[in-house]
């Protein structure tokens, strides 16, 4: 059974919006390749002309949202058995704990995401949005808008680097310097079997990337830091600690692959990367916001062993 098209005007809550995330929100339990499959096709239309995924929206503009099968949306709807750990929620924003291994968002093979579950999950609300991103195997503290204006408003904050983040990771080797500021330039490099990694170059090359290191504890074999990210570029900690020599334990990507099949085999199976605290004068009260996640399992037990 389908369902019938309709006309969506849009208001001052989406506009500015790209077409593809405002479909992806209103087609909740629609999976994200279907989404994009019916704006390719021209099945989905503004103002009654075909439209790319990055057409951005204006207030008033009318958007046709094409029929929908039934069994489309039975067939790939999100488990509503995952827990989300709500750390904070107020009427602007939450701010979610994001376990190890679950993507923020569908897409490369990934049917749901993070925004997905919450969006199925939390249908008493209108609008739900990621302020920023994290890598799928790091775990901890993310913002959800809940309004257009809080979007815009905390993405400005972090365009300004007035959003303070802070995460701790736990790294192989014996780390001493109590406090270590590390710049440097980063580039993404394809490889030949397709993926692609970041990789320290040099200043005409790579983007400028600025991480500040405290040391927390160590011993001969490992060391747990907590880190003040400065910019925000993509796998910024991961690399900047495997080129100084230190990876990150569990890192499939920059770790060392020996030292993780042993932790795998004692149960240690996740990377230890974690955004611990987020710190920022809230937009709407003006009050400094200041929120902290709870230390990971496995940061637990790497401390108790």
């Amino acid at each position: 059974m389908k369902t019938n098209s309709y006309i969506i005007e849009i208001d001052d809550t989406s506009s500015g919006q790209r077409i593809d995330n405002f479909l992806l929100r209103v087609l909740k339990d629609i999976p994200k390749s279907h989404v994009y499959k019916i704006i390719r096709s021209g099945e989905v239309r503004v103002n009654k002309k075909r439209i790319k995924s990055l057409y951005k929206l204006q207030e008033n503009d009318q958007v046709r949202i094409p029929p929908v099968t039934q069994k489309e949306r039975e067939e790939k709807s999100p488990d509503n058995r995952l827990e989300l750990n709500i750390i904070h929620e107020d009427e602007w924003f939450m701010v979610i704990n994001k376990p190890s291994g679950l993507a923020v968002h569908g897409g490369s093979g990934i049917d749901f995401g993070l925004i997905e579950y919450l969006r199925n999950q939390r249908k008493d609300l209108r609008y739900l949005e990621l302020v920023h991103r994290l890598d799928k195997n790091t775990s901890g503290l993310i913002l959800i808008a809940k309004k257009r204006s809080s979007l815009r408003s905390l993405q400005e904050l972090f365009r300004n680097k007035q959003i303070s983040k802070f995460y701790l990771v736990a790294v192989q080797g014996l780390w001493k310097d109590k406090v270590k500021d590390v710049s440097s330039y980063l580039k993404k490099v394809n490889k030949d079997d397709g993926h692609h990694v970041h990789e320290v170059k040099g200043p005409e090359e790579g983007k400028l990337s600025r991480s500040i290191f405290y040391l927390e504890s160590n011993n001969e074999n490992y060391s747990i830091l907590s880190v003040h990210l400065i910019t925000g570029r993509t796998h910024q900690i991961r690399v900047q600690l495997a080129n100084l020599g230190f990876p990150i334990l569990g890192d499939d990507k920059y770790g060392n692959f020996d030292l993780n099949r042993k932790l795998v085999s004692s149960g240690l199976k996740k990377m230890f990367l974690h955004s611990h605290k987020l710190r920022f004068h809230h937009p709407f009260t003006d009050n400094i916001f200041e929120c902290i996640s709870p230390l990971p399992n496995n940061f637990e037990k790497l401390l108790n062993e």
